[in-house]
């Protein structure tokens, strides 16, 4: 038992888990506050009965994502001690920035949003609210930050075999930032307006016909409507920024074997690394060079040129292509939610049926940009400064199979019980409808907070 290939698949179950809630959190709780938002404009109460219910799911995304990033950070110093030796200078007081600025938000105004409705200031909520969305995004910065400093390294010099900034603008804001977080933000906006809409059609084929599930239903076609065509067109900039950066990456993506100009974008093949060459490959002639060079003649770059430096190929060449296909079934389900829900003013029960799993597309979408990514990143732990395998610690393979044993079985049974919820929460909302709102506080004064009891 390999202890780099156990610790690597390790903390990979580690972060797939683990990002699946910030995922929906960083964009869910800005869908809250505009529920807030236009409860505090309208008066209608349809929206605070829509918040009450999704801020029951962000609380319980936020709690997940807590405990599973708790057990990976760990991992940095059992399973990857060279990480923290090399580079522990700029990767700690990022991590860190993260739990001052945006961890202490969250958690310090997510009591307020479940618990002070009814014991605060509609403006005290709202800013809670505020706060709490912020803070998602703002952890969302420095975690990005960090990892695009591994992929596009900038801002820092080695002394020693250790890393240490000379500039902490270029550390933060190197080459690959700015499009590394747009693309996560974009993708948790689809990931929450999927989970948002799929939840509320469930609600529909239950039999709600309830004012707080049109709304919810609306607001999650409208948004994953509006971002995907504008995440295709982040995705092409994001790949334009790997080819100039990372281009062994963009030819694993590719399965693009041999350096030149005219080359043809692979639809589908089974790359076959020992014989270096692609199998039922079916493709497209030039478009290749077309997308990334925006000529046929442009040359890009073949995984020849990287022999012995680039990732495995089969991964991240099938990562990248679940990504683009699932984006292209969320860009047809979204718009054709769209043309019924805004302009027919009705739901047709067969794409309410489509609906319902594609509340998880963006899960889908997520895990395997993400593995497109770092897996595209091998066999760099840090891009240039330091390899993988001179990271990891001296464990047995047995003591990393059995925690890893561990954390899968546990990881599948809080899952389980979180889809489990997630659809508890529909099916309560569906049947609860907006039949009994509370007209004390409909009528309740902008700033007067109610007395405890009441």
């Amino acid at each position: 038992m390999d202890p780099l290939l156990l610790s690597r698949i390790q903390f990979g179950t580690n972060i797939s888990f683990h990002i699946l809630f910030p995922s929906i959190t960083i964009s869910l709780g800005w869908i809250l506050l505009f529920f807030r938002l236009r409860y505090s404009r309208t008066g209608d109460y349809a929206w605070m009965n829509a918040y009450f219910t999704w801020v029951k799911v962000f609380a319980l995304s936020f709690a997940l994502g807590v405990v599973s990033g708790v057990t990976m950070s760990f991992q940095f110093g059992t399973n990857w001690p060279g990480y923290m030796e090399t580079v522990g200078n700029i990767a700690g007081p990022l991590l860190a920035y993260e739990v001052l600025t945006a961890f202490f938000l969250e958690a310090v105004f997510l009591g307020i949003m479940l618990f002070g409705f009814r014991r605060v200031s509609r403006r005290v909520h709202t800013l809670a609210t505020v706060l709490v969305a912020a803070g998602t995004t703002l952890s969302a910065f420095w975690i990005l930050a960090l990892n695009s400093w591994m992929q596009t390294p900038a801002g820092f010099e080695m002394r020693d075999g250790v890393a240490h900034a000379t500039s902490w603008l270029e550390v933060i804001f190197n080459p690959s930032f700015p499009y590394r977080l747009t693309h996560m933000l974009l993708a948790s906006g689809l990931t929450a307006a999927f989970l948002v809409s799929g939840l509320s059609a469930l609600r529909y084929l239950m039999g709600d016909r309830s004012a707080s599930m049109w709304k919810t239903l609306r607001t999650g076609v409208a948004l994953g409507a509006i971002l995907i065509p504008i995440q295709i067109v982040v995705g092409d900039q994001h790949g334009l920024n790997t080819l100039e950066h990372q281009p062994a990456k963009i030819a694993a993506m590719e399965a693009n074997w041999e350096t030149g100009g005219n080359r043809p974008l692979v639809l589908f093949a089974w790359p076959d690394e020992e014989a270096r060459e692609n199998l039922y490959e079916v493709y497209v002639p030039d478009l290749a060079s077309i997308i990334l060079r925006h000529t046929p003649s442009g040359v890009v770059p073949g995984l020849n040129q990287f022999e012995g430096e680039h990732p495995p190929v089969a991964p991240v060449f099938f990562a990248f292509r679940v990504m683009v296909g699932t984006g292209v079934l969320m860009l047809l389900v979204s718009w054709t939610a769209a043309w019924f829900v805004f302009r027919r003013r009705r739901l047709p029960t067969p794409l309410a049926y489509v609906m319902v799993p594609m509340a998880f597309s963006g899960w889908v979408a997520v895990l395997a940009g993400w593995y497109t990514t770092e897996i595209g990143r091998q066999p760099w732990l840090v891009h240039g400064v330091m390899r993988t395998e001179d990271a990891v610690g001296p464990l047995a393979g047995g003591e990393v199979a059995f925690t890893l044993a561990g954390y899968l079985a546990l990881y599948a049974v809080l899952l389980v019980v979180y889809l489990g919820v997630l659809v508890y929460l529909a099916l309560k909302a569906a049947r609860e409808g907006d039949d009994q709102p509370d007209p004390v506080v409909q009528d309740r004064p902008l700033d007067q907070p109610m007395q405890a009891g009441k």
